[in-house]
């Protein structure tokens, strides 16, 4: 399935899926190779390998697999309420690996506000205070944006709120060194551990 999501092979993959399904393979299973996939996707991307419609045919290749495996997916229920703010950060243009955390943490039980790609860090920022939303998640595939984390930062002191809205990042570009360099609250290398993060954080809060 990683493979047919790499070539963009909506039919392969979609089907694969539905065996993944039919077969009882742990479902988790096939969603860690999406994320996979597009991890390649976004660094062939990057390296000028691949094309805004090569993306685009992975795309439609990850979501079609993704709706078959979607309700199968393997979470615990969470009993902490929150509501979160998604989306890959200004620079960033594939969302895919975010979707997939985004439908993981709404599976969770969260309430989930999915802003898109090539987000600013006022707009996040807007829309969690909007929302009312206590963790802002961020995806981020491209190195060279890393440093809008701090702006990030910056309005949330600035509006008084750094200890009221959390920060968890995800994405190939980054890590828990990145997490620790701009003081943010978790890193998360994937969509079950985002929920992991997000569930400690927020019971932090309660």
């Amino acid at each position: 399935m990683k493979d047919a999501v790499v070539v963009g092979n909506v039919k392969k993959a979609k089907r694969i899926a539905e065996q993944i399904v039919k077969l009882d393979i742990p479902v988790n299973a096939g969603v860690n190779m999406l994320m996979k996939a597009m991890k390649i996707v976004d660094q062939r991307y990057e390296r000028k390998e691949y094309f805004v419609v090569d993306v685009a045919s992975s795309a439609s290749a990850m979501k079609e697999a993704f709706k078959v495996l979607e309700p199968y997916i393997e979470v615990e229920p969470t009993l902490v309420k929150g509501k979160i703010i998604i989306g890959s950060l200004k620079g960033n243009v594939q969302g895919l690996g975010k979707d997939i955390v985004a439908a993981t943490l709404q599976s969770a039980g969260f309430r989930v506000i999915n802003l898109g790609v090539d987000i600013s860090p006022e707009e996040f920022v807007k829309a969690a205070i909007r929302e009312e939303a206590q963790i802002i998640a961020i995806s981020i595939a491209m190195e060279e944006t890393i440093p809008y984390l701090k702006d990030v930062k910056t309005i949330l002191k600035q509006e008084k709120l750094e200890n009221k809205i959390r920060i968890v990042i995800g994405g190939n570009a980054v890590s828990n060194d990145v997490s620790e360099e701009y003081e943010l609250d978790a890193y998360a290398v994937d969509a079950q551990e985002c929920v992991k993060k997000v569930k400690a954080l927020l019971s932090q809060k309660s």
